[in-house]
């Protein structure tokens, strides 16, 4: 079973997430496992998937939910799927370590 965050050779993290468009109600709701085994973070947005605007909303929720920067956040693949890859920049130990405690204290929801 792969991990959810992946460290980059630039120092980055990447991971993947399910996103849910058009939710009555946003936040980050657990993990999600695929049948590759794949875990990805699954998140659910109140902004339509037009011109951008719910893949903005995640990466503000996800900053805001991990305490960083949404500059620091970028989509690297999925711009207009519901599987999206997100890089986190400048990514060090003690901040990789939070998300991972942050990650197991999150519900598997398949």
């Amino acid at each position: 079973m792969r991990p959810i965050f992946s460290a980059t050779r630039d120092g980055a993290i990447q991971f993947a997430v399910r996103v849910s468009p058009r939710a009555s109600r946003q936040g980050v709701e657990g993990i999600v496992r695929e049948a590759d085994g794949a875990k990805l973070l699954k998140v659910a947005v109140n902004a339509p998937p037009e011109d951008g605007k719910a893949n903005k909303e995640v990466l503000a929720l996800l900053a805001k939910t991990m305490g960083i920067a949404k500059s620091r956040l970028s989509l690297v693949s999925g711009e207009t799927a519901r599987k999206k890859v997100v890089r986190l920049e400048a990514a060090d130990a003690v901040l990789l370590m939070r998300l991972n405690e942050w990650i197991n204290s999150l519900e598997f929801l398949s």
